[in-house]
């Protein structure tokens, strides 16, 4: 027998009701992470931690809420929570890694762990970050590809405030997932877990960001936790460990085609069940003050990378970061600096585009005579 779903009170003013209604719609407003029962006493400003210890248990006894104990006690809501408390009407409150509305309906800039803001885009017929939020419930591995720049590992940093990173390339090996000795300060050494057990332990989210340059007898480590077994063996000083992964446990991977080295093999991508590209977005970039000649130069650009006539063109990244030197340096110096980080082999191109748009004539940015 469960119990039954938090529903809302007709008049919530106090009583064990009202503070179950406060815990279940903190935590559906903040699905990303498990969450400290202090944290949440203060975000909801209840009367006692004890209290609110006692409505997160009875989350987790309807199934609405998993229990985690490190040595703190964490609650995280369940997918079957978060659709128990669909019908609550909405917290005034914001969420790091949530997704509220700002005024014209859109969610509301994302604050990523570096300061930077991140801006929703629409996927199907939900909004990027609440589709995430959805497949990490229902543990399903997602692949994001596209040039790099676009914004993949943006996306992902908004949507799981508590992410751990692989970085991948050919070099990468089994160590950087499950952990290698370290030298201690004092002498001697001690072996440190890696990042895929750190993640399993705790319940995080594990970006393998350009997986497809990792070696493929590297990547096989990861097999076991995305085809349902949950588990790996780890070797240390005390023999072999299993370790199992725990609830909120989420494996997300990033890919660039393009990348000279990067390939996608049938074992890995069977493991990725949904497959999401990421391409710039041209109308945000226009949000974000990036002139219109500009974004109509890279536009051709990026269509002469699709057709193969190019290896390179600009994308968000490279187009904020034009905003930024024009800010302090200003228009001519940014066309230049533009033409500047392109490749040799795509240079030639992108002044060309960049001065047919905007009328200027533009050469890499370098120093002149004194």
């Amino acid at each position: 027998m469960t119990a039954p779903s938090p529903t809302p009170d007709p008049a919530p003013t106090s009583g064990s009701g009202y503070l179950y209604r406060k815990v279940a719609l903190y935590l559906r407003d903040h699905p990303d992470r498990p969450h400290k029962v202090g944290e949440i006493t203060k975000a909801i400003e209840a009367p006692s931690t004890g209290a609110v210890a006692e409505a997160a248990k009875r989350m987790v006894a309807a199934g609405h809420a998993t229990h985690h104990r490190d040595p703190h006690h964490r609650f995280q809501i369940t997918q079957a929570g978060i659709d128990a408390a669909g019908a609550l009407p909405p917290t005034t409150s914001g969420s790091r890694g949530g997704s509220r509305r700002s005024r014209g309906g859109k969610p509301a800039p994302i604050t990523r762990p570096s300061g930077l803001l991140y801006y929703p885009r629409r996927l199907g017929s939900d909004w990027d970050i609440n589709v995430l939020h959805k497949l990490r419930s229902q543990r399903m591995p997602v692949l994001l590809y596209g040039p790099p720049g676009t914004g993949k590992t943006a996306m992902l940093e908004a949507a799981f405030p508590d992410l751990l990173t692989v970085a991948g390339t050919g070099d990468t090996i089994v160590d950087d997932f499950l952990g290698s000795y370290a030298p201690l300060p004092g002498g001697g050494y001690d072996f440190v877990y890696g990042p895929l057990v750190q993640a399993m332990r705790e319940g995080r989210p594990l970006l393998v960001d350009d997986a497809t340059l990792i070696p493929p007898r590297v990547l096989a480590i990861l097999y076991p936790v995305m085809d349902g077994r949950g588990k790996i063996t780890v070797t240390t000083p005390n023999g072999a460990e299993t370790v199992d992964a725990a609830d909120g446990f989420y494996v997300c991977g990033g890919h660039n085609p393009g990348v000279h080295g990067a390939i996608l093999t049938e074992a890995l991508a069977s493991r990725f069940t949904v497959q999401v590209e990421v391409t710039t977005d041209w109308d945000l970039a226009a949000d974000l003050k990036v002139p219109k000649t500009v974004i109509a130069a890279a536009v051709d650009l990026n269509l002469d990378l699709a057709a193969g006539r190019i290896g390179w063109a600009p994308q968000l990244r490279e187009l904020l970061g034009f905003v930024k030197v024009k800010d302090t340096l200003g228009m001519t110096a940014a066309l230049s600096n533009l033409a500047g980080i392109a490749p040799d082999d795509a240079r030639d191109a992108v002044t060309s585009a960049l001065s047919r748009h905007t009328g200027k004539p533009v050469t890499a940015l370098a120093l002149g005579k004194r």
